[in-house]
């Protein structure tokens, strides 16, 4: 067999396992939307730990921040600070605070969580389901569109045919086995992406001759490349403040709420930050690496940047390996847009449909799942399409869409699980206001050039919600829900 062969066959194997995967979770996804949606809240600690790492970080990391990387050297680095830093700090209280009341008050997602904790009549559901269902069909369209920046030039196939057998993939174990499948996948995808993500670098910067060697040379093509120091300080508070974006995201949220033991949501933050901070260090080098390799961009295919992974592997790694490198790529885009798809099937059929068309009245178990798995292959669609028509970089494709879910849902969601004096007329401008500033900002083209969306749009909706909450009154019942988030209501917790 040619290398071209071998390449395929190790990429074929990894699909089995993650379809298989859909497989064995199909019978316990169907017994229910809490099963399908959150798996039960049965998950181990470290499906949740790895999980909610690999889910928010997709072809991002590999495609997007390597290409940064190669772009502007160590400065790089600073765009991961920042989300290593804060989703190691929401696993030791957001998430177990968020965990206690979900359990209690049956909620599902984070518009269920935002009804119940302000009393919501509809309208504030309604507006968060619309933001959640707008930026995740863009984030999933971006994944869908790595797909096809991955698998074309790795195989010699069309572009388009490369999305369409993305998004295939995803469809099938996502509606077999729904959130259990997800994570467990998730899981498998994480070994793989860290293997490559530390294999590759190894033997690219050996072959570069050293830590010094590669410095030296990087200095030699652009002395800012190896000088951490030399972002402009609207670039540096921009990279730092892509970490405010990961309190909002739906996709990361889901897997707090759905681990098993709530006390080990304190070993799954040692484990999930320790696994970002590797994936980010080795991302990181391979595009530094890429950088010594290809100094020009028009050495790339295409002149693409983020194609620097895929490029560095196939020239340092013999077929077989190269063919699990790819399948990491592939695994950061499924391990992200799974997570999303399920999130916008869940805005649907529990959100609109369960809570408001049928007035709180749940469907029956089977038409639930039923009704899920049809929303997953339309969202699946519509990104599909959506997949097709992108023309931005996937780094900031993704970028956009991680503002919009920040800026709109984090700052509520904070003041929500930690401000008594949150009220539903906050909560709807604090939506509302994070919304429109990162839309707005990221339009207008002299601001988006002097910081990152999402910076503004997380500070106007976090003003925009506390202003409005001081001039009017939170809704009853709140310090009952602040002693389940607190563990102090006499229930029983299991941290």
């Amino acid at each position: 067999m040619d290398g071209t062969t071998w390449t395929l066959v190790a990429f074929s194997a990894y699909l089995v396992v993650v379809v298989g995967l859909g497989l064995y979770a199909s019978r316990m996804s169907s017994a229910g939307v809490t099963e399908f949606f959150l798996g039960g809240r049965r998950l181990g600690r470290l499906v949740v730990a790895l999980s909610a790492v690999v889910s928010g970080r997709s072809a991002w990391l590999l495609l997007g921040f390597a290409g940064m990387a190669w772009s502007l050297g160590v400065q790089a680095l600073w765009a991961a600070v920042g989300y290593v830093a804060v989703e190691g700090v929401l696993f030791l209280s957001f998430a177990l605070r968020l965990r206690r009341f979900s359990e209690r008050y049956d909620v599902l997602t984070i518009p269920d969580f935002f009804a119940v904790r302000f009393r919501d009549g509809g309208a504030l559901r309604v507006l968060t389901v619309c933001v959640i269902l707008v930026f995740l069909v863009l984030y999933v369209g971006a994944q869908l569109l790595s797909g096809g920046k991955t698998l074309a030039p790795s195989f010699g196939i069309e572009p388009s045919m490369a999305v369409a057998i993305t998004a295939a993939v995803v469809l099938v174990y996502t509606v077999l086995g729904g959130f259990l499948a997800v994570s467990l996948t998730d899981m498998v995808q994480a070994f793989v992406m860290i293997a490559g993500l530390v294999a590759l670098p190894i033997i690219a910067i050996v072959d570069v001759g050293g830590f010094g060697a590669l410095f030296e040379r990087l200095g030699g093509i652009d002395p800012t490349l190896p000088d951490p120091g030399a972002l402009a300080i609207g670039a540096l508070i921009g990279f730092l403040g892509i970490g405010l974006g990961s309190p909002g995201q739906p996709h990361i949220v889901a897997r707090y709420m759905a681990i098993e033991d709530p006390s080990q949501l304190r070993w799954a933050a040692v484990v999930g930050t320790a696994w970002n901070a590797v994936m980010a260090t080795g991302a990181l080098f391979v595009g530094l690496c890429g950088r010594i390799a290809y100094p020009l961009a028009s050495d790339l295919p295409g002149g693409d940047k983020e194609q620097i992974y895929l490029v560095l592997a196939g020239d340092a790694l013999p077929p077989v390996l190269f063919g699990i490198i790819v399948a990491s790529v592939f695994a950061a885009i499924m391990s992200t847009a799974d997570s999303q798809i399920l999130v916008c099937a869940s805005s649907v059929v529990r959100d609109l449909l369960e809570a408001l068309v049928r007035k709180g009245r749940p469907l029956p178990a089977d038409r639930a799942v039923r009704m899920s798995r049809l929303v997953v292959i339309l969202i699946v669609v519509l990104a599909l399409g959506l997949g097709y028509l992108a023309q931005k970089s996937i780094f900031w494709l993704v970028l956009l869409a991680w503002a919009g879910l920040g800026a709109a849902l984090g700052p509520v969601t904070i003041l929500a699980l930690y401000w008594r004096g949150t009220t539903r007329a906050g909560a709807l401008a604090g939506v509302a206001a994070g919304t429109l500033v990162t839309t707005v900002w990221d339009r207008v083209e002299s601001l988006n050039d002097m910081l990152y969306e999402l910076v503004p749009g997380f500070a106007a909706a976090f003003l925009a919600c506390f202003a409005v909450s001081l001039l009017t009154r939170p809704p009853e019942g709140v310090d009952e829900m602040f002693a389940v988030m607190d563990g102090d209501d006499g229930e029983g917790d299991a941290s």
